[in-house]
Order: C-alpha cells, then structure tokens, then sequence
C-alpha cells in the first residue's frame, strides 16, 4: 500500500512538472504580451500629446488622437510616418535670423532694387502675398506660357543647350524613359562641356529612379542629390514630406516652372489617360532669381552646400511683367499656400478660374470659394474626370455639392488627364505653379507658384480655360444629390483621409 502509494505520489509531481513548464511559459508570453499592449498605449498617448500640439487642423487633430488612443497598435506607426505636419530643421534663408544660408545668399545686395514694383500697378492689396512670400513683386521680366508637354520640354531642353555658366534642374519626378533619357544625356553633355549642372530630385516622388540613371549623371560631373525629406531627426520615419517643386534656372537669367514633371506621360503617351493636360511657364528677368532661391535652400537642405551662382538682376529685353515667386512648404510660420490662395479668392471682384488635378480643399478655401460666388464673382474651377488617384476622386464629392449649390461652376475635362495648377484672377493677375487645391499642396508638400501682373497674359491663359471648359462637362446638383447612397458613403469616408491626400 505504501509502495503504491509513493508511486502515485511521484507520478503526481512528475506530471504536475511536466505541466508547469508550458504554463510557464504561456505566462511569459502573456507578460510579453502585456508589455507589448502597454507600450503601444504609452505610445499612443505621447504620440496623441504631439498631435494635439502640433497638428495645423483641428479635424486632423481630433482624428489622431482618437485612433492613436482607441487603436494605437496601427495608428502608431502610421502617425510617425504620415501623422506629422511640421518638417523639422529646414532652414528658410528668407527668415531674418544669422544663419549659414542667409548670411552667404546675396539676394538682398543683388541689385534687385530698382525692379520692386510700386503697389499703385495693381489693384487691390498686394502686401498679404508679398509677405507670405518674403519677396516683393518684380518688373523687367518676360513671361511665356507653355502648354502641355511637347512645347515645354522643348522651350526648357533649349534653354539648357543656351546655358553657359551653370544649369539647375529640379523634379518631384524623374523617370527613365524617353523623355527622361533625353534629359539626363542632355545634361552630361552640358556637365562635360564645362557648364556646372545641379540636379535635385524627391526621392519618394522618383522612387522608381534607378540608381544607374543617376550615378551615370554624377559620373559624367553633374551634382546630384536626393531632396532627403527624411533627413533630421524629427523627420527620420516620415514619408509625409514630398518636394513637388518643378524648377529649372539656367545662368540665373531665364527659369522655368509649372505643373509638368520628366516623363513620358507627360508627352500624352501615357495607354491609360492619352492626352495630358498641363500648364508650364517661361521667366526671363528679376524674378528667376526668386526661382533660383527656391532651389538654393533646397540643394542646401539636401548637400549643406552652397553653389557658387549668378545673383545680379539682369531685365528682359523689351518686357516688363510684374512677377512674385511664392515658395511655400510645412517649414514655413505660416500657410502659405492655402492663404495665398485665399488672398486671392477674397480679392476676386469679378472673376476666379481656377485648374487643379486634384480638389480637397480646406475649410478656409471652402469658405472662400462660396464667399466669392455669393457676391457675385464668376467662380469656375477645372477638375479631371479621370484621375490617378481613386481617394482623391472620392473625396471631391463631399464637396462639390454645397459648392455648386452655392452658384460654382464645376467643369469635368474629358480629353485626357488634367494636370494643370492654375488659376486667372480678375482681368490682370494669372497664376502658375505646382500647388494643387488640397491639404498636402496647402500643408505637406514643398510647392512653388509665380504670381503674374498683366493683362496680356491673363487673356492667353483666359483663352486657355475656355477651351478647356469647352472640353468638359459641366456637373449639376442634381448628379451629385443622386448617387446611391454608398458611393455618397464612400465620398465621406474618403473625405476623412483628406489630411493626407
């Protein structure tokens, strides 16, 4: 009996360790996993402190701080990675302080002086855009619009064979294709012949860039640098950033900018959408030294290097279009996109045609928009019917019908893919550029557009609209009121993720 006893004793323990070990285990992984759990809402909630601080609108903010504390296992990792609206540690050379970049840049004794407009050339007040600027309008250019991609590769192509000291380039998007081949060998030969050429693009917009394509540029002498958005270290795992500039100066003279980057599809060659619709714009005189700044704090950024440039005003001949370059980005104090574009709104007394490829717009420019249509102004805007990007596309919806309620003139282009960034302003003022009317041209992206004072020109690019509006369908209340209510679901569900659209 004590034998047997003592043997199922010892069975007992053999079993009841044999059993502890896994619920050892599966203990520890519990405390793993709890760990895990508290960690991830630690971090929530310091990330949802940030947001609230940091974040420039209050729907942003609200929509953070909600999913990075309800679910911040995936909100986490997204809001470090998209979530932030401030870059951090770009240096602005406008800003009057003692830095590197401002004290070397000689902008202020380039003898820019005698071409600062007087405000009596323009009607209405001026001095809002020339602040968010932080440059003032200037005479003595010439100013040529360019329209769709073949006549602005070739006006920007002949302008880089002319050039003699030095030549800047600058894409949000830079392909190796046909036209982007073109371009690279065309800046070898330039490099070889002794002319210095800097070459900048966004490494996110041009991640499909293969590393050949550039390392032949650098090999052949050409300066090439990444934008380096990530760079910093309150910037290290953002993607949120992108340098949509398209800029190219050649021996600071004559500039080039607008909606167009290097690529095929640019040249309508594109199987899914043909015909690309775009908007680009020649400077010659003053003013392409505001371009050429622009690219300076951009190449500065990227290399902490300043290259040795050309910083005397040189007039057109036979010209003299008032010009302002307006450079804005998520380093600037202020919004600068989004209130030039409400400046201009508010300073419509007649008439705002506005062209963008992409419309998911902010409250403030909502409200602008009905504003000038409720007095009476002739409020248009252009917006693709097809587009390449389906969020984007469903969003506009929550939007367009309060707008063409309110008396807005909505306009669908149906020949190809519009991907013009413009507008026209009353009978004198024209606008060209990279900025798109929604939240990360307004706040996320590094964008560039030159504000142009003359009548001549605002016919042109009046002309243009009007055949574009000839090209598309106009939208009514009533297509947008009957959608079934999922699609009108999915608008506003989209229109949710506008703050990184």
């Amino acid at each position: 009996m004590f034998r047997i006893s003592s043997a199922l004793k010892q069975a007992f323990a053999s079993h009841t360790a044999a059993a502890g070990r896994p619920a050892k285990k599966t203990s520890k992984r519990r405390r793993v996993f709890f760990l895990l759990l508290a960690l991830f809402h630690t971090l929530g909630a310091l990330s949802s402190l940030d947001a609230l601080m940091s974040s420039r609108t209050s729907q942003g903010s609200i929509a953070w701080i909600v999913s990075l504390n309800t679910f911040p296992y995936a909100a986490v990792p997204a809001y470090w990675v998209f979530g932030r609206s401030r870059f951090q540690g770009y240096v602005i050379s406008r800003k009057e302080t003692d830095h590197e970049l401002f004290a070397k840049h000689q902008l202020k004794t380039a003898g820019v002086e005698p071409y600062v407009m007087a405000s009596n050339r323009i009607r209405g007040s001026i001095e809002a855009v020339e602040t968010l600027a932080k440059m003032p309008f200037l005479t003595g250019n010439n100013a040529q619009l360019l329209i769709d991609g073949q006549q602005t590769f070739d006006s920007i192509f002949d302008g880089i064979r002319q050039a003699e000291q030095y030549v800047l380039v600058q894409f949000y998007i830079v392909r190796d294709d046909q036209i982007g081949r073109q371009l690279q060998q065309l800046l070898i030969e330039k490099a070889r012949s002794g002319v210095a050429v800097y070459f900048l693009f966004d490494e996110i917009g041009s991640y499909r860039l293969p590393k050949r394509y550039t390392q032949e540029l650098a090999d052949a002498g050409v300066f090439v640098r990444p934008f380096h958005s990530t760079k910093g270290p309150g910037n290290r795992f953002q993607l949120n950033f992108r340098n949509h500039r398209k800029i190219v100066v050649t021996d600071g003279h004559h500039g080039w900018l607008g909606g167009l980057n290097v690529g095929d599809e640019y040249l309508g060659e594109d199987p899914r959408f043909g015909q690309w619709r775009d908007t680009h714009l020649k400077l010659s005189g003053p003013a392409v030294l505001g371009l050429q700044l622009s690219f300076v704090e951009d190449w500065y950024w990227s290399s902490e290097q300043l290259p040795n440039l050309n910083w005397q005003a040189q007039p057109a001949n036979g010209s003299d279009v008032p010009v302002l370059i307006i450079p804005s980005g998520p380093a600037d104090r202020f919004e600068t996109a989004s209130l030039m574009m409400q400046h201009a709104l508010n300073s419509a007394t007649k008439q705002i045609w506005i062209a963008s490829p992409y419309f998911v717009p902010d409250e403030g420019t909502v409200a602008a928009l009905k504003l000038a249509a409720l007095r009476g102004v002739d409020v248009r805007i252009l917006i693709p019917e097809r587009t390449d990007n389906l969020l984007v596309s469903l969003a506009a919806y929550a939007f367009v019908g309060p707008l063409l309620d309110a008396g807005i003139k909505i306009y669908r282009y149906q020949q190809g893919f519009l991907h013009a960034k413009s507008f026209v302003l009353d009978e004198q003022i024209i606008a060209v550029g990279t900025v798109n009317l929604d939240n990360r041209s307004f706040r996320l992206n590094f964008e560039i557009t030159a504000l142009l004072a003359d009548a001549e020109l605002n016919q042109q690019l009046q002309q243009q609209f009007l055949l574009d509006f000839s090209q598309s369908r106009q939208m009514t209340l009533d297509e947008v009121q009957s959608r079934p209510w999922y699609k009108r679901a999915a608008s506003q569900a989209a229109n949710l993720m506008s703050p990184v659209l």
